[in-house]
């Protein structure tokens, strides 16, 4: 297992329990770092692609898990109004 794919299940492994699609997102994540770990496919090539697929599979796993709450009171600081 190369420092991506170690990196990955590092991280997903933080979620916790995997519940509804989440279990098939954390494979697909899984089959991305390991492609990426082994060189990106066609000398390289692919690498990006995979490196993008592999960032929106993540934010996926993670857009599930976020929260409306605002734990520092300072999450409207971006709002004009």
């Amino acid at each position: 297992m190369g420092p991506v794919e170690t990196a990955a299940r590092e991280d997903i492994e933080q979620l916790g329990d995997l519940v509804s699609i989440e279990p098939t997102l954390s494979a697909m994540a899984y089959t991305l770092a390991r492609e990426i770990d082994a060189g990106g496919g066609e000398e390289g090539r692919q690498l990006a692609q995979l490196n993008r697929e592999l960032r929106a599979t993540l934010a996926q796993l993670l857009e599930g898990r976020a929260t409306d709450d605002d734990d520092d009171g300072l999450g409207d600081l971006g709002s004009p109004d």
